[in-house]
Parts: C-alpha cells; structure tokens; sequence
C-alpha cells in the first residue's frame, strides 16, 4: 500500500516538530536571571536580545528538546515497523539531530527577539507571525543537513504552527508561566 506524499511529509514534520516545539516550550519554565546578551544595548541602542531570553532558558530549552528527541528515538523502532508497512521509513532521528533542532529552534527565536527590538518593539510585544515562525525557521536551517527535510514537510510546518503555538501561549498564560496570553 502507498501512501499520499501529503500524508507521509505530515507525518514526518511531526517527527521535526516535537522537539521544535519543546525547545521553545520549555524555557518560560527555567525563570532565568541571566541575560543572553548581558544586559548590553546594540548599535542603535536598544537592547540585543532583552532579559527575556536567559542563558539557562536556553540550556533548558535544548535539553528538553533532545529529551524529546530522545523519546522519539525510543519509540522509532515501533514505529517504523508500523511505517515500513506503508514503504515508509521516519526520518534520522538521533542525539544529535535532536540537539540540532533544539538548538535551531531557540536560535530562531533569539534572531526573532532580535528582529523585534531593531523594530522598537518592547519584551512581551506581539508580532503576528515572527513570534508563532521564526523557531520553526531556526529549526529547519540547523537540522536541514542532518535529516530529511522535503519542501511539504517545511509548508506543513509554516501552516500548523501559527495556531499551535497560540494555543501553547493561552494555556501559558492562564497556567501563569507566562506574562502575555501571545
């Protein structure tokens, strides 16, 4: 039996998003004192990063995505045998493909802070899409190398992810972890 090419990259941008989405998740949680970018102001004044993005928000936010990558290398064999009976294999999933979509992820979000405070946009402002795409983004460009990415994988991503990640922000915000309900 084949599957439709729509279904199989469905499928497989789960696989990419699940530690995307935990590495972007998580760091709320850490409640870190630590600035990123040391308290420092860029060129044009304004802070680089702003106290919201901590160096142990993004130690735990990358330790958490490769703990999800890690649970989805324990849970591949099962379902890849489950897959295989559709003449489908999930795409490479390992330690370091994990820490690399982790990484990628937070990496978008710190260029997306970035982007927000060239723009005078203030720590907790919303910005339609570059909040809910710029992790999605990172993600993408750091695991591109190491897994299998296709073109309907990626649209996937950019289409589902807007409403995911608001859903995420709502329940943090009325859970208190975060400040904003965006």
């Amino acid at each position: 039996m084949e599957i439709a090419w729509w279904w199989r990259d469905f499928v497989f941008a789960w696989w990419i998003l699940f530690p995307a989405y935990a590495a972007n998740m998580f760091p709320t949680l850490a409640r870190g004192r630590r600035p990123i970018d040391f308290g420092r102001n860029f060129s044009d004044g304004r802070r680089i990063f702003g106290d919201g993005k901590t160096w142990e928000g993004l130690g735990f936010g990358v330790l958490m995505g490769a703990l999800i990558g890690a649970l989805e290398m324990a849970l591949a064999p099962g379902l890849n045998e489950y897959a295989a009976q559709y003449g489908l294999a999930l795409p490479e999933m390992n330690l370091f493909v994990a820490f690399m979509i982790a990484l990628g992820a937070l990496t978008g979000d710190l260029a997306g802070s970035f982007l927000k405070r060239r723009m005078g946009m203030e720590r907790g402002a919303d910005a339609p899409l570059l909040d809910q795409l710029n992790f999605i983004v990172g993600a993408t460009v750091f695991a591109y190398l190491f897994t299998s990415i296709t073109p309907g994988m990626i649209l996937f991503m950019l289409v589902v992810t807007p409403a995911i990640h608001r859903a995420a922000c709502i329940a943090g915000y009325k859970l208190g972890v975060k400040k904003v309900p965006w």
